[in-house]
């Protein structure tokens, strides 16, 4: 049987396209990576070469970088496969403050359906937040539909979803801006019955727009609030899904290395860019990787 062929996830840890896009065109000029494991420090080098890898799954927010080198042509010339994961967001200034203005990242995401394809491109809202800051509650979910529909123009057929997941690094950094003397800010769980209200609003909305609803890694609420009927768990890295696009054969393998007890489907893949080399300066407030927040503001205590 033949070897399957690997998937490049860039990345799960950055945002490359956003930030690293020379520095990633550079490593596939010369045919490798090395990628460093976050837990245990060992270094390995992962082959990248159109033999080696079936298809590369690009992570980002803002593709506008990325687009202006012409990368995904670069790459696509060269004999990658490409799928594209792009998290489009309510443009929340408190959550994702280093973003370009959302008429603009539509605009990239239309680039990427004209000059590929649209069904190469996946539409991430996420995570949907619910926070306090200032005595007041708020959500990042008033522009959902606005954005379902302008995508759905474009012929995209994915959308996929979470809740907030709470992590110690975010709330350091809140700590830290507070301390600063920026606006404290608390993330919020609205609780099992508002997220199954939200669930299955989001799921007929899309639906009505062609669309189909998938949740990354919330396993407890599929199961708990019987949601099978309104959306499917996801896989964020798809190798049946890249074999169906593309042909010949790609790592098809469930990722042991990710949140499987959370739900995750994601099949193996080499996940490149390093959380301590490439801080993402889009400073998104719930990220759980390096942001410049991170780098800039000196640690307390």
């Amino acid at each position: 049987m033949a070897v399957p062929a690997g998937i490049l996830s860039a990345s799960r840890r950055t945002d490359i396209p956003g930030w690293y896009t020379p520095w990633f065109l550079d490593q596939i000029e010369k045919g490798y990576f090395f990628v460093t494991n976050p837990f245990n420090r060992q270094s390995r080098r992962v082959d990248a070469t159109p033999k080696e890898i079936h298809t590369i799954v690009f992570w980002s927010k803002n593709y506008g970088p990325f687009l202006d080198l012409s990368a995904h042509k670069i790459l696509a010339q060269k004999g990658f496969h490409l799928f594209f994961n792009f998290t489009i967001n309510t443009p929340l200034k408190d959550l994702e403050p280093g973003l370009p203005d959302l008429s603009d990242r539509l605009a990239q995401a239309r680039r990427i359906a004209r000059d590929l394809s649209p069904v190469q491109l996946a539409w991430r809202f996420d995570p949907i937040c619910f926070y306090e800051k200032g005595g007041r509650m708020f959500n990042n979910l008033d522009a959902f539909e606005d954005i379902a529909g302008k995508l759905a123009q474009m012929g995209i057929k994915q959308c996929i979803t979470s809740f907030y997941d709470p992590y110690k690094k975010v709330a350091a950094r809140i700590k830290r801006m507070a301390e600063s003397g920026r606006p404290m800010l608390k993330f919020i769980d609205p609780g099992m019955d508002r997220k199954t209200k939200i669930i299955r609003s989001m799921a007929q909305s899309l639906k009505h727009l062609g669309m189909d609803l998938f949740l990354c890694c919330e396993k407890e609420l599929m199961e708990t609030a019987g949601l099978q009927a309104y959306a499917s768990p996801n896989a964020c890295i798809n190798g049946h899904l890249y074999k169906a696009l593309f042909g010949g054969n790609p790592e098809t393998r469930g990722d042991y290395g990710q949140r499987r007890k959370k739900g995750c489907q994601c099949t193996k893949s080499f996940d490149i860019g390093s959380y301590e080399d490439h801080p993402c300066f889009h400073n998104c407030l719930f990220c759980y990787a390096r942001t410049g927040l991170d780098v800039t503001e000196p640690a307390t205590g």
